[in-house]
């Protein structure tokens, strides 16, 4: 077991000085690596806020916050004993801890049923319209391994999927399903493609000797120009949902640190740079914060 598992993994804190086998079991949850279940966490967060929640409501974000990290942990057990094959043949992924040994398949589909139990627990805190809603991903979470195989844009598959916290949380605060949660979700799926492709740019030659398919592969010397589009549309739609809870240009200007922080990650992305790459895909943490901020202060301000 080696210091370091792939070239994203942040696991020499706590993580690290864990037992082999308990180490392997948070690897495989990629507890290592928070970026995950913040971008999970965020439309759901905004979702609350921009329904007027941020404050009333805050024992929920903390809700969301437990059913993300419980779920993205299933979500990955689940990706990496489908994708089991596919990552032996990935120098980023071979060294994971199904392809390597250190997790077997049957423990490793304990693991997934106890993380399932966690987000169950979560899931009985909603009402019953945002209950319905968070059970309506099971059936696009479990299709997104396959995604890969047969569509260059398994990206937009992951964003269907990464983005429907924000109709949850939504729901759960506005009790419906409203045009401002739709165009929400509309630019979290924008946003999401944007910064998987980013992420999918540390794996182009391998996907592309293995067959696995990627937005970063189809946009190829493009992959800038292409992102910028998908930003550019995340933007524009959650413009859109922000001016139907409050129809004032002045509510518009919330999205400004947002929309530059996306302009920065587009203008100073090297696409042959991994490192490069990785800093931008993870500087998403402070992007879904700051679009936290946008829909908080509309929501408030709109009640």
């Amino acid at each position: 077991m080696t210091a370091e598992i792939v070239p994203d993994s942040e696991h020499r804190g706590l993580v690290g000085r864990l037992p082999p086998r308990i180490r392997g079991l948070a690897l495989l949850a990629r507890l290592d690596r928070p970026i995950g279940w913040w971008l999970l966490f965020w439309p759901g967060a905004w979702g609350i806020a921009l329904a007027g929640g941020a404050i009333a409501r805050w024992p929920l974000l903390l809700w969301v916050l437990v059913g993300s990290i419980a779920m993205r942990g299933a979500g990955c057990v689940y990706n990496d004993i489908v994708d089991r094959d596919l990552d032996a043949q990935v120098a980023r992924t071979r060294a994971r801890p199904i392809p390597s040994g250190l997790v077997s398949i049957k423990l490793a589909w304990v693991w997934l049923l106890a993380l399932c139990l966690v987000g169950l627990i979560v899931l009985v805190q909603l009402n019953l319209l945002a209950a319905g809603v968070a059970l309506a991903s099971l059936a696009p979470v479990a299709a997104y391994p396959f995604m890969k195989r047969i569509t260059w844009w398994p990206q937009a598959w992951l964003g269907l999927v990464f983005s429907w916290a924000a109709l949850v949380g939504w729901s759960e605060v506005a009790r419906a399903l409203s045009a401002p949660m739709w165009l929400l979700y509309a630019g979290c799926i924008a946003w999401v493609i944007g910064y998987d492709t980013i992420y999918a740019l540390q794996d182009r030659e391998d996907d592309a000797l293995i067959g696995v398919r990627s937005s970063a592969l189809r946009m190829g010397a493009h992959v800038k120009g292409g992102t910028a589009i998908f930003y550019t549309l995340a933007i524009a739609f959650w413009a859109a949902a922000l001016w139907q809870v409050r129809p004032d240009p002045l509510a518009l200007l919330a999205l400004l640190p947002v929309a530059a922080h996306l302009i920065w990650q587009v203008a100073t992305l090297v696409p042959d740079d991994g490192a490069n790459a990785l800093a931008r895909f993870r500087s998403n943490r402070f992007a879904g914060l700051l679009m936290f901020l946008a829909s908080a202060v509309v929501g408030t301000s709109a009640i």
